[in-house]
């Protein structure tokens, strides 16, 4: 069966090297190896790659990022929506109960956006929810946004009602609907967020035009993203009659698992930078865990540090995964830039001295515009993507 990438795939999250925009090229590349077997995607990152082979192919999913398996589920969970047709509105109107019940509780915390400021103003009311990560929420079981996140990325309005929907989404986590609900708030969080698109830091107002652009979404409201969201899931994710598995493991790991003759689909980070950098929140808004954090951004203390994102690590965290694609007997199919870690000459030749004179490699380029999630120098740039195919003969 020839694999189609032109599946309507519902977006969750703003993120840094999604695929979706070339996922012909990268479906294309599938297809030239794909025989029928499983396909993993080892660093599912947004998971958009689940999204578009559900129905269609048996898949793998993982990434070591949590968030990532939420992500995963919601894509590919067998949906009978029928089962609980009043769903959005049961969720809402729980976690508006909930929202009522924590404002009743917390008078004195108002913050109120709807109103001309001065710079200075603004600056005040945001340094005052940001203070909120001294206070004590502790009789309300779910308030690790409200208590960590206001006044950062999100306003104290929207993070008691990130915690409110977090709250209610446990309630469903037995269910087929808790990752739909999971990654419907993820997209409610990444659309309200005053940030660029990512959780690396949170903006600050500076002048008035900074301000202007801070207030628009501080006045936006979690619910109406989240309830239509979760009304195109409805609309669009039913039947997967294909069996799927998700995992939250490093590569190497979930390498071991896999079965022979499995197509490997591999996205490993291209630079320095580390995901778990731009993507802490939603980690932990699915880990719920009170974490340790530190700095600005609030960075969880525990964030996972890729291989991949390191110069002297990168070429022997490839090696160790060619090798294990190897001795599974199993196809490659790994995208990578001319803008990564190493070089792609170097990359093929690895490639081929490792794999051996038993498979064969091959590299396919495209031209492709990069966003670089709202670097001021550089929102974009113009890169030539690849993919390494190893094929097994």
């Amino acid at each position: 069966m020839t694999l189609t990438p032109d599946v309507e795939v519902p977006h969750f999250i703003k993120y840094m090297g999604s695929k979706k925009k070339i996922i012909d090229f990268v479906v294309n590349a599938i297809n030239e190896v794909h025989t029928g077997g499983p396909i993993c995607d080892l660093f599912a990152g947004s998971s958009v790659l689940s999204g578009v082979l559900r129905n269609q192919s048996q898949v793998i999913s993982n990434d070591i990022q949590e968030y990532s398996s939420v992500l995963a589920k919601a894509y590919l969970t067998n949906y009978q929506w029928s089962m609980h047709p009043n769903l959005i509105d049961d969720v809402v109107q729980r976690a508006r109960s909930r929202v009522e019940e924590f404002l009743a509780a917390n008078p004195q915390l108002q913050f109120d956006y709807n109103r001309e400021f001065t710079v200075e103003e603004f600056v005040a009311l945001e340094e005052s929810q940001r203070s909120l990560i001294h206070h004590d929420f502790s009789q309300f079981e779910y308030h690790l946004f409200t208590k960590y996140y206001s006044g950062t990325y999100w306003s104290f309005d929207q993070c008691v009602w990130i915690d409110a929907f977090r709250s209610v989404a446990e309630e469903y986590r037995e269910t087929p609907f808790y990752n739909a609900i999971l990654a419907s708030l993820m997209f409610a969080m990444s659309y309200n967020s005053q940030s660029t698109g990512h959780y690396a830091q949170y903006r600050d107002a500076t002048n008035d035009s900074s301000m202007a652009d801070i207030h628009i979404y501080r006045r936006k409201e979690i619910e109406p993203y989240f309830s239509r969201k979760m009304d195109e899931l409805i609309n669009t994710l039913h039947e997967n009659r294909h069996p799927f598995e998700v995992y939250s493991l490093d590569y190497l790991d979930c390498l071991e698992m896999i079965p022979e003759r499995t197509v490997v689909y591999a996205d490993p980070p291209y630079a320095f930078v580390h995901y778990s950098r731009f993507y802490h929140a939603i980690e932990t808004l699915v880990r719920y865990d009170y974490p340790d954090v530190r700095y600005k951004g609030r960075y969880r203390t525990d964030r996972h540090q890729s291989p991949f994102c390191i110069r002297t690590q990168v070429e022997d965290a490839f090696r160790q995964m060619f090798q294990k694609i190897r001795d599974k007997r199993s196809n490659l199919v790994l995208s990578y830039s001319n803008t990564g870690m190493i070089e792609l000459d170097q990359l093929e030749n690895l490639a081929i001295a490792t794999f051996g004179r038993n498979y064969s490699v091959e590299v396919q380029t495209i031209e492709y515009l990069h966003s670089t999630m709202g670097r001021k120098e550089d929102k974009s740039r113009n890169v030539e993507e690849a993919v390494v195919i190893a094929k097994l003969l």
